[in-house]
């Protein structure tokens, strides 16, 4: 079953002997890639809709996969169970995925690992779930079509970031290979063609766009 580099990717962080839950697992092919990597990787394919989870429960059936890999319907982690030490959540806003963690904050605490990869607002995520207890321990740049896409992985304890690490993300900064200039390129130049085309009295927004084109610029020398 073919799966694309953000999964796989993402799957390549889980730790051997994990029990994880695949939070908007779609068509559960995160978790068929897992157990299937690692025989002692048990799985919960959770969603918030029937039909993802339809697709779900053929494609494990199709592996023969379904005493390793549960199907559960819910909202955010309210499929979670005691025996989970892992959380994943992928391929939604940051602001959804804050929100997932934020409405169970008991469950958040209870994990031992969680690996992200939101579509925006990756600071304010990574600054969340450090607030929560977390420290960042990995991250990885995938490139999907024309997207470049960042995964977090996070591990209960604590540490403190530098504004500059939670910007770029402390892992990402220490590696600084080809995926990274390519996408903080692109984001330089998205901020120079915003800073141009916000009104005047937009000064605190132009202030702090300011601020990240320098920084960018700082670390792309």
């Amino acid at each position: 079953m073919k799966i694309n580099d953000r999964l796989k990717q993402i799957g390549d962080l889980v730790d051997a002997n994990s029990f994880c839950l695949d939070v908007g697992c779609d068509h559960a092919l995160l978790d068929i890639y897992l157990v299937k990597k690692d025989k002692n990787i048990t799985a919960i394919a959770s969603d918030i809709a029937e039909g993802p989870l339809n697709s779900a429960r053929e494609n494990i059936k199709r592996e023969k996969l379904e005493d390793k890999i549960e199907v559960r319907l819910g909202n955010g982690l309210d499929t979670y169970t005691d025996e989970v030490d892992t959380a994943i959540v992928s391929g939604m806003g940051g602001r959804t995925i804050i929100g997932i963690f934020k409405n169970n904050l008991h469950i958040t605490r209870k994990l031992d690992t969680i690996i992200v990869s939101p579509n925006n607002y990756q600071e304010d995520v990574k600054r969340f779930l450090v607030k929560c207890g977390f420290y960042i321990e990995d991250e990885e740049l995938v490139k999907e079509g024309k997207f470049i896409y960042q995964i977090i992985k996070l591990k209960k304890g604590r540490k403190k970031y530098s504004k500059k690490e939670y910007f770029f993300g402390p892992k990402l900064l220490e590696k600084r290979g080809k995926l990274f200039i390519d996408y903080y390129t692109r984001e330089l130049k998205s901020r120079e063609i915003l800073i141009n085309l916000l009104p005047k009295n937009y000064r605190l927004k132009k202030f702090k766009i300011n601020k990240e084109i320098k920084l960018i610029r700082e670390v792309l020398k």
